[in-house]
């Protein structure tokens, strides 16, 4: 239940953020939008797995010492850790579950996912711009209009940004035509009245124009289907692009260049190679580590229960949440870290599979032995 309840809170955010507004404006089919929902689920999985399982041990085992249960255990000659030991080997079988989700499953669906929303999106481009909302098209421009009637469009605002972040250039028409050419992939957009807005650092610059034609290319958005990014591949993918990069490396050493050119070259292609390696190494152990949690996560949450000696449900769940925020502190921290090399971030995952598995172990010992 714990699993199902978490499961439904990752999809939620998810659906919420990305697809039911598509779904409100009318820009997008009922069963795409499903079938994207669909693939999200061995994603939430991925995260809802762990989660489930230490607050189920919490909520159980607090019960379980609340009502006394296992002193009367204790009294039967059944010790803690028989009594406990189903519940490791269903941790453990876990983690193998979640070690496919993790290394597989997971990152496939995600990467499927993504092309739906694509493919979404290449639909609303391809159609008639949504009102009301505010639409990327690329990396660095999203579209704004407030009222679209047959593509004559009114309040019409384009960001153009820098860095893919920072707003540059703020394009606004109170006039403006769309124009859709599908056999170029083009949309082209007729604005009427145009200011522009650009900044510069501190200074600001404003010009105005009666008319301004502007072409954006669809391809931008349907090419996003090629090679997943590094956090949507799997751990075979993520191996095999490792690889890749150390034979490029190889491939640029091995070129004919003098011994100071040689060494020079060297140096730089080592520096890039510690940076782009690190970055795979990171997504690879943090698919590796993760899959593990179920096992910490259950070895903490067993004694825990036991010592809070709580019956309430809201007890368990948030101390549930709170050892999740710490375990996931870990993954943070090594995720910022990923462009420094000389950290090693892709170890740091692993620190609190170590921790969680000691601190339990131990409490566990202390609990059997009633301490």
């Amino acid at each position: 239940m714990t699993v199902a309840v978490f499961t439904f809170v990752v999809l939620l955010m998810n659906v919420l953020q990305q697809i039911l507004p598509l779904l409100v404006s009318g820009q997008a089919r009922l069963g795409l939008a499903l079938k994207a929902i669909f693939l999200l689920i061995p994603f939430g999985c991925v995260y809802a797995l762990p989660m489930g399982f230490i607050t189920a041990a919490l909520l159980v085992f607090g019960r379980f010492s609340a009502d006394q249960e296992l002193t009367a255990a204790r009294a039967s000659g059944i010790s803690l850790l028989a009594l406990i030991a189903p519940v490791l080997w269903l941790s453990l079988f876990c983690c193998a579950f979640s070690a496919w989700f993790n290394l597989d499953l997971g990152p496939r669906s995600r990467a499927a996912y993504m092309d739906i929303l694509t493919e979404l999106r290449s639909e609303v481009l391809t159609g008639q711009l949504p009102e009301g909302r505010f639409l990327p098209v690329s990396t660095n421009c999203i579209f704004f209009v407030e009222k679209n009637r047959n593509g004559n469009l009114q309040g019409v605002m384009i960001l153009r940004l820098e860095g893919g972040t920072n707003v540059e250039t703020t394009l606004r028409a109170p006039r403006g035509q769309v124009e859709t050419d599908l056999t170029n992939k083009q949309i082209v957009l007729h604005l009427f009245e145009v200011r522009s807005v650009t900044r510069n650092g501190p200074r600001v610059a404003i010009t105005a124009s009666p008319n301004l034609n502007l072409n954006f290319d669809l391809n931008t958005v349907t090419n996003e289907t090629g090679k997943p990014k590094l956090g949507d591949m799997t751990f075979w993918q993520l191996r095999d692009e490792l690889r890749d990069l150390e034979r490029r490396i190889s491939l640029a050493l091995g070129s004919d260049l003098t011994p100071d050119q040689l060494r020079a070259q060297a140096r730089d292609l080592s520096r890039q190679r510690n940076d782009l390696a690190e970055r795979i190494r990171v997504e690879i152990h943090r698919e590796m580590a993760f899959s593990f949690a179920c096992f910490g996560f259950t070895l903490v949450g067993i004694p825990l229960g036991i010592r809070i000696h709580r019956r309430e449900t809201n007890i368990g769940v948030a101390m549930a949440l709170a050892l999740v925020a710490i375990y996931y502190s870990f993954m943070f921290i090594a995720k910022s870290l990923s462009n420094h090399s000389e950290y090693v971030p892709h170890l740091i995952f692993w620190l609190p599979n170590f921790i969680f598995q000691a601190v339990g172990g131990v409490l566990l010992w202390r609990a059997n032995r009633g301490i």
